[in-house]
């Protein structure tokens, strides 16, 4: 189960490092945040549903522990939004 739970929270970081690296343009960091977090939501959602559905949740039963789960998934994508826009300012150098 642990597995499975690793496994959602490393692919919603790839997804946002991908998601930040690809937002071309300044660096216009509420823009990216808006946009991370509007992503992020609708990821969160996805990967909360997709853990319940596998059975693995995060401790907190019912619909408080979804909430957390999709506010957990979108700090992770957040995350990797900003990770994936730094490695695209340095590439860029």
């Amino acid at each position: 189960m642990l597995l499975e739970l690793l496994s959602l929270i490393l692919l919603n970081l790839i997804l946002g490092i991908v998601f930040g690296f690809i937002h071309h343009g300044k660096e216009d960091y509420i823009g990216l945040l808006k946009n991370g977090a509007l992503a992020g939501v609708l990821l969160g959602i996805i990967f909360a549903l997709a853990a319940r559905y596998l059975s693995i949740d995060f401790g907190f039963p019912g619909i408080l522990g979804i909430v957390f789960e999709i506010f957990i998934f979108l700090i992770i994508f957040i995350l990797g939004t900003f990770i994936g826009d730094k490695i695209e300012g340095i590439r860029k150098k």
